[in-house]
């Protein structure tokens, strides 16, 4: 191909012609221009016709060993014409600045540190704790003793307790009368973890000891505080963790005995258990005495206990036993009996604004789901103990003519809960309303009722 435009025709002249290895080698590479051979022509008259044919003979196996070179040099002539280019293109260095090479890696930190939150996050999700127990029940009310009780009280704690595994009791706090008791065999058992219903005897052992008032706030870490009225409403745990560890066991203990916890709520009522209050706080390994002041761990509360605590409350600091009339002629004869007075009255009002919180924008919102025309003041508690979940709500109405408690106790599985107790105390608000109980003439015991102190000992 490079040979294209040489001229190989012998003249007729007889004259030498002298086609050199410069003209035989033109478009090739350097590498490759020592493979031509010098090819001369020589006049007729001084070569003869074996000379001529041999010198045709050079020409055509020059030509043919070049020819496979001048394809080679094609070749890599057109390759490195064309490399540069497209090494530009798809090849080109890239180089980043100091300060993105620094955002790059940031940014894969904490794309490493998301993945891995995440993973986490996936596995605490994919935790379940098992739950040996039912939530739910048939006849919990057979065997009870009801002739006693108010029967519209008692009307409306059955149908709002429904199938649900548990006991609602419902206390008069101006005298300490039980007005309903269903399912009596839970609620005179030996009871079960308080969970966080525990935070109303913190609260009050704190006030009393000016710890704190509603408005004080309490540090629970670098960027977050809190007060009480907050921490009762959304049922804080490492708020009254904190108030567990200043008060100290001790202090904690000491005000527990005095609400009640540790001895029996009721004045003769056959069947009934005291529950337990340890001597000493559980081991640090365990939470020690701040679990103890959020989750009432190594406590056990019967529903009495809290009722009786919640009545005191309620009333305004008198701690009554509280009474079950087994017949007409008991509740005729009925006569209040004090256990001891409590020096609360002062506080109430620094508690209550929690506990009316927690029912309208807090634990137990789901109240107001049934009702919401008088209104309710209360605390939830969830948690659960060995297969078993626990769920209470403990509460009052403040009404115009008088006022009422009513504590609710759930075990069983994934469905019980502390929200769960407040919206059957919700629906039992709402029938004891519908059947007029909330109106002066349903004869409420008010708080000139007649009274007769005994000792703490039945």
């Amino acid at each position: 191909m490079f040979l294209k435009n040489s001229t190989f025709s012998l003249p007729e002249a007889a004259k030498s012609r002298t086609i050199s290895a410069v003209e035989c080698s033109r478009g090739l590479p350097a590498r490759w221009q020592g493979s031509c051979i010098e090819i001369r022509e020589e006049s007729g008259s001084e070569v003869n016709q074996m000379s001529t044919g041999k010198s045709l003979l050079r020409l055509f196996v020059a030509f043919f060993v070049c020819l496979p070179l001048a394809g080679v040099s094609w070749a890599v002539h057109v390759n490195t014409s064309t490399q540069p280019q497209t090494k530009s293109k798809t090849q080109r260095k890239v180089s980043e600045s100091q300060r993105t090479r620094r955002r790059i890696h940031h940014l894969a930190r904490s794309r490493s540190a998301n993945l891995t939150h995440a993973s986490v996050t996936t596995r605490r999700h994919r935790y379940h704790e098992r739950f040996h127990m039912s939530s739910f029940a048939e006849d919990i009310a057979n065997g009870d003793i009801t002739a006693g009780e108010d029967s519209v009280v008692r009307q409306a704690a059955l149908d709002a307790l429904g199938n649900m595994n548990g006991t609602v009791v419902a206390i008069e706090p101006t005298s300490g009368r039980v007005l309903a008791m269903v399912n009596q065999k839970l609620a005179l058992s030996s009871g079960a973890q308080p969970c966080s219903t525990i935070k109303l005897s913190v609260a009050l052992a704190a006030l009393s000891e000016g710890l704190v008032s509603k408005e004080t706030q309490v540090a629970l870490g670098r960027r977050s505080r809190m007060n009480l009225t907050t921490a009762i409403a959304h049922s804080n745990n490492a708020y009254f963790e904190e108030l567990g560890r200043k008060l100290g066991f001790e202090k904690v203990a000491y005000y527990a005995h005095e609400y009640g916890l540790g001895e029996l709520a009721g004045y003769d009522i056959p069947g009934e258990q005291v529950g337990s209050y340890p001597d000493e706080a559980i081991p640090e390994k365990l939470g020690g005495v701040g679990k103890m002041c959020s989750y009432g761990e190594g406590v056990s509360m019967t529903p009495l206990q809290l009722g009786a605590m919640v009545s005191a409350i309620a009333n305004g600091g008198t701690l009554y036993y509280l009474q079950h009339p087994t017949t007409p002629e008991e509740v005729a004869s009925f006569q209040p009996r004090i256990k001891r007075q409590l020096d609360i009255a002062p506080l109430i009002p620094e508690l209550s604004d929690g506990m009316a919180g927690a029912v309208q924008y807090g634990t137990a919102r789901s109240l107001r789901l049934n009702f919401n025309e008088e209104e309710i003041l209360g605390k939830t508690g969830t948690c659960s103990h060995d297969g078993t979940r626990f769920g209470w709500f403990a509460s009052y109405a403040n009404t115009s003519v008088g006022r009422v408690v009513v504590v609710v106790f759930l075990e069983g599985g994934r469905p019980t809960f502390g929200p769960k107790a407040a919206e059957i105390a919700g629906r039992m608000y709402r029938n004891m309303y519908d059947h007029n109980f909330f109106i002066a003439t349903h004869g409420l015991p008010s708080d000139s009722a007649a009274m007769k102190t005994v000792s703490t000992t039945p």
